[in-house]
């Protein structure tokens, strides 16, 4: 398998893997413009945007978009992050030139319809709603807001329902001028992918734009702090982050390794202790997230209003007892988990063009699994126990929790726990 990697004169750019046997591809465009790229009074548009991105061009309906693609069998979706927004398909590789059309339309070409945008509108007041209703999903917002406050990227994607209601014609196509810029864009592919013919499509449908520059977002900054919603449900949800590195730090496969030995799975220390030898939780696990300039690891469970200090305070301990005594066993299986969660994802060429866009926008470039896989192999168990140390006692924090929290502990308890 060989990437390939190519920019326009505008300085769009173009990169694919071709993957041998493989009878289909994934094609999409990567936009680097997400929650982070609002401002305040834009917050949730990115979202709205890529919704409206499907309710039809200067060239084809709202019907015709989902037809064209589905009737040669394939797929096409999108997503939008506070970092990226995504438009992409998986057809087979004969149809690879339609879907390149069709997500180049959607992209280039949306009418914004004002019927269409009260339709869409009504949906993703819907969709608010349902996030509302889903304490699992909430709580992760909430944690944001408190990590990083008064910040775009502390901000919600779908954004606030007022915001969303007023949003107006005008609104969206401003926002798609000020931030779909050649320069932002990535046209990613693998599977059965022909480069050179990338290259001619791309050429024809974005080599005719004019080279723009987007703008910089806000450095982010942790700032901590705490939520808490008492609400009368079956369990109390908490929700611990604490400031981790981003993703051009090569510290974050240490932090990722720790995460994974921490909470990433059944063997972890979270799961076997809490889960396991206690019984006070169905769910709990630790992961670690990244962004350009910032990180966090995240630890989050679920349990009844009278277990939920006890819950907070082993999480707390096995956390310093992390720093203490973390075994070459565990980091061993982690790196393990690590590299065949990656490895195995690298199977599906959705995954593939996904991962190949993120690592353009990150580094300018696709560095090598060979490469990546000896970054992770490189961490040492005294990396991960320095790390964890870091954790336990230094690292800024916020907690967020909601249910029958009313007794549950405050984030001055933790941190006075952290510093015994």
């Amino acid at each position: 398998m060989t990437v390939r990697q190519d920019q326009l004169k505008n300085g769009f750019r173009i990169v694919s893997e071709h993957m041998p046997g493989l009878q289909s591809a994934a094609i999409g465009i990567w936009v680097t413009a997400g929650g982070r790229h609002e401002r305040i009074e834009q917050n949730g548009i990115a979202h709205f945007l890529e919704h409206m991105a499907f309710k039809g061009t200067e060239r084809r309906s709202a019907l015709q978009i989902a037809e064209a693609i589905e009737d040669v069998g394939g797929y096409i979706n999108a997503y939008t992050s506070r970092e990226v927004t995504a438009y992409y398909a998986r057809v087979l590789k004969d149809d690879v030139a339609l879907a390149m059309d069709v997500i180049g339309d959607i992209v280039l070409n949306p009418v914004f319809d004002p019927r269409e945008i009260e339709v869409e509108r009504g949906v993703i007041l819907q969709e608010i709603g349902q996030a509302h209703d889903t304490p699992d999903d909430v709580i992760f917002d909430w944690l944001q807001e408190q990590s990083y406050h008064d910040q775009p990227l502390g901000r919600t994607i779908l954004g606030p329902s007022e915001r969303v209601s007023a949003f107006s014609r005008e609104d969206l196509s401003g926002f798609v001028t000020e931030h779909y810029g050649t320069e932002q864009m990535i046209l990613s592919a693998a599977g059965a992918v022909d480069h050179d013919m990338l290259m001619k499509l791309a050429e024809e449908m974005f080599g005719h734009l004019q080279s723009r520059k987007g703008l910089i977002p806000e450095i982010a900054r942790f700032t901590g702090g705490e939520a808490r919603q008492v609400k009368e449900l079956e369990q109390a949800h908490f929700a611990l982050a604490l400031e981790s590195p981003g993703y051009r730090d090569d510290a974050i496969y240490t932090a990722q390794i720790y995460s994974t030995a921490l909470g990433g799975g059944m063997s972890s220390r979270l799961f076997q202790e809490v889960r396991e030898a206690r019984g006070l939780c169905y769910t709990i696990f630790a992961q670690t997230g990244a962004y350009a300039d910032t990180g966090t690891t995240t630890i989050y469970a679920g349990t009844s209003a009278n277990q939920v200090a006890e819950l907070a305070t082993i999480t707390i301990d096995e956390m310093k007892r992390a720093a203490e005594d973390m075994s070459p066993e565990e980091v061993a299986r982690a790196r393990a988990q690590m590299k065949a969660g990656m490895l195995m994802g690298l199977e599906s060429p959705s995954n593939r063009a996904e991962r190949l866009a993120r690592l353009v926008q990150i580094w300018g470039r696709v560095p090598s699994l060979e490469d990546t896989v000896a970054k992770i192999d490189a961490v040492s168990t005294e990396d991960v126990r320095a790390f964890a140390e870091t954790m336990a006692v230094q690292a800024p924090a916020a907690l967020a929790l909601y249910g029958p929290v009313a007794d549950a502990p405050t984030l001055a308890d933790l941190q006075e726990r952290r510093a015994a």
